[in-house]
């Protein structure tokens, strides 16, 4: 970091779902590239808030507020913006209801680990280290 200069930092939450040895992700509308479905507060919102809202307006579910659990908290820089880093404060939850992208998001998928360099750097950082815990399947 430069003396003098300010970095921006972006402070999401996202919602951890894996199934069968893979991770949710969804594509939202207007963007190429996949994430771990969640984002970012409004006004005085805690993590915990964040979560709901956001998973209830991009996948039409509802999350179980008592089964919500961190994972870890990872941070990287925004690509092509060395100014800007991005954390990301991960969650496992239960759920009701089914999956169904809102007008938000594009599409869904499943990931692998194979497929991690499809995701942005802070999301490879929780692939990387939910394989080293053992909690997705690293082939």
């Amino acid at each position: 970091m430069r003396i003098g200069s300010s970095r921006r930092l972006i402070d999401t939450v996202a919602w951890v779902l894996i199934e069968d040895g893979r991770i949710l992700c969804a594509r939202p509308s207007g963007k190429d590239e996949f994430y771990i479905p969640g984002g970012k507060r409004e006004g005085a919102e805690t993590d915990r808030q964040t979560l709901i809202r956001e998973i209830a307006e991009e996948l039409t579910v509802a999350l179980i507020p008592d089964s919500v659990a961190h994972v870890g908290t990872y941070e990287a820089e925004l690509p092509g913006d060395a100014a800007t880093s991005v954390r990301m404060s991960c969650y496992t939850a239960d759920y009701t209801g089914s999956l169904v992208p809102s007008s938000e998001i594009a599409e869904i998928a499943w990931f692998r680990y194979t497929d991690r360099d499809a995701v942005p750097p802070v999301d490879q950082l929780l692939f990387d280290d939910l394989v080293a815990r053992g909690l997705l399947p690293a082939g």
